[in-house]
């Protein structure tokens, strides 16, 4: 995948870090050329420009981009860059970084803005979200630094379909937190019956995530082992 991120200030080249990590595309654009020896981002592509410049947008190639985050300390650049990514390029997803919680309002699909989100992991995971279904997203980490929420979007042909939550043997220290339906919230229960394209949210400790994953993506964590029967 393929992620052009404006603004390669602290957040930026975290998330720029952490998506690089998982072996994405990362270019960064940014209008200060000694931040490119300071960031320690290696395999990054840089581009020393202003964000807000239809040709440097041009000379980034945003049109092949697959996602657009604007990470700038500036709401306003945020917003003027999810714009133009969208209506002049076609960026597929767009996420605005908010500084300024009473600009919130402003980040919306009128500007562009697919995902507008504050905390840089879960920037990440939401620039991920666009090719991760079907895989295991951490969210965020807890304060504690043991224990996480992590998202699961149900794959159409996913082996967990068509089975009650309760009917899973979920590792020990997993909690599954809510489910996202068409976008509507579920508090769930023993009985609720998962579907395709379902977003399950758990509580879990770090240390319980291969486990987690290993349930959820049998065929992948278990080469040659067949998929769970649904329950009766």
């Amino acid at each position: 995948m393929k992620v052009v991120i404006a603004g390669a200030g602290s957040v930026g080249s975290s998330i720029a870090k952490e998506l690089l990590s998982h072996h994405h595309e990362v270019l960064l654009i940014d209008e200060k050329p000694e931040v490119v020896g300071r960031s320690g981002l290696l395999g990054a592509h840089w581009l020393i420009g202003d964000a807000c410049e239809l040709t440097t947008l041009k000379d980034a190639r945003l049109e092949e981009a697959d996602v657009m985050v604007s990470a700038t300390g500036d709401d306003k650049v945020n917003l003027v860059v999810s714009l133009l990514a969208k209506s002049e390029f076609g960026v597929a997803r767009t996420v605005g970084r908010v500084n300024n919680p009473k600009n919130d309002w402003m980040f919306d699909d009128s500007w562009g803005v697919d995902v507008a989100v504050n905390t840089p992991r879960l920037m990440t995971a939401l620039v991920e979200e666009a090719v991760e279904v079907g895989d295991l997203v951490r969210l965020l980490t807890l304060q504690t630094g043991v224990a996480s929420m992590v998202e699961f979007t149900v794959p159409s042909d996913s082996p967990l379909t068509g089975r009650t939550l309760g009917s899973i043997d979920w590792p020990a220290d997993t909690t599954v937190t809510a489910i996202l339906r068409d976008d509507a919230p579920i508090t769930p229960s023993r009985d609720d019956v998962i579907e395709p394209g379902d977003e399950l949210f758990f509580i879990c400790t770090i240390a319980a995530e291969d486990q987690l994953r290993a349930v959820l993506l049998p065929e992948r964590s278990r080469p040659g082992s067949e998929p769970a029967p649904d329950a009766d």
